[in-house]
Order: C-alpha cells, then sequence, then structure tokens
C-alpha cells in the first residue's frame, strides 16, 4: 500500500461502521485529532461510538451525539473529547468551548461536522462519510502526517482480516 492516499473503505451496516471505529480505536495510543464531515446520518456518530469502544470508554456510557451540549467527555484508555459543530453560528465560538486546550490534551479529541467551518488547525485524521445508500457508506481517510499515514495502512490492513466479505 502507498504511503499517500487516497485511502477508502466502505461499510455495509451501522454495526459495520461501528466497528470500524473500534479498530481504530483500538489502534491509537497517543494524542490524536480526527476531524469528520458527512451529511445528516452519514454515520459520524455511529464511528465515534465504536471509536469510544476501541478506546475502553466503559459500555454502559452512552455514546451520544454532543448536538446540544456541544462537547461531551468519556473517559476511556485515553480521554475522547466528542466535540459537534453542527449548532455553531461562527467559528469564535469554539474558543468560547476552550477548543485549543482540548487540541493540546493527551487525549483523542473527535469533531463531528468537522467542514462546518473552514477551521484552519494544522494536522488532524480528516474522516470523509459519504452515504451510499440506506445502510452502506463510505469512509474516506486522510492522514495529515507520516505518523497518521502509518495508523491508517495499519487500520486498513486490520479491517481487511477482520470483515468477512
Amino acid at each position: 500500500m502507498s504511503t499517500s492516499g487516497p485511502y477508502a473503505v466502505e461499510t455495509d451496516s451501522p454495526e459495520q461502521t461501528r466497528a470500524f471505529g473500534r479498530l481504530l480505536g483500538d489502534l491509537v495510543h497517543a494524542p490524536l485529532l480526527i476531524w469528520l464531515s458527512g451529511e445528516l446520518g452519514a454515520g459520524k456518530t455511529c464511528l465515534t461510538q465504536g471509536l469510544a469502544q476501541g478506546l475502553d470508554v466503559p459500555a454502559e456510557e452512552a455514546v451520544t451525539s454532543p448536538s446540544y451540549t456541544l462537547m461531551n467527555q468519556y473517559q476511556g484508555r485515553l480521554p475522547l473529547y466528542h466535540f459537534d459543530l453542527y449548532r455553531l453560528s461562527s467559528p469564535d465560538q469554539l474558543e468560547d468551548l476552550d477548543f485549543s486546550t482540548y487540541l493540546e490534551s493527551e487525549g483523542v479529541t473527535v469533531v463531528e461536522w468537522a467542514d462546518r467551518f473552514a477551521v484552519q488547525i494544522e494536522g488532524g485524521l480528516a474522516l470523509r462519510l459519504q452515504v451510499l445508500d440506506d445502510q452502506r457508506r463510505r469512509i474516506e481517510l486522510h492522514p495529515a502526517d507520516p505518523h497518521q499515514t502509518s495508523l491508517v495502512e495499519q487500520l486498513l490492513a486490520r479491517w481487511a482480516e477482520e470483515v468477512i466479505p
């Protein structure tokens, strides 16, 4: 596999989208910023639920979209900071949430609706989810650096091994 994109997978169900997120969470062992984009219902929260499983967030802790609270925090092997920008009216409101503090944390920061504003922050693993039909999704992965490229390549190798064709 090449060290540059494009990288993409297709999932056949919400369960598979969660499983993909879980594999990503299993592989993350250092702070990471994940930008999620895609239309309403594309599976951003579903993928984040799987990511939380992979980060060992307790199963009894419901991972939900922070559409109204704007940020939810979960404690697992690494802290998970889950942002949702859908209801923000300007990028200036990110500072009201103390967003930059989470970017410098030792956890995993997930930002849903990352394409809502042209937020110019270097780095981060960008995942674009696309609806193919009622169940199927395409997930494009865009790593920002060699470390993330390695992570994506490991993820796709594990995905190929674990997903039943």
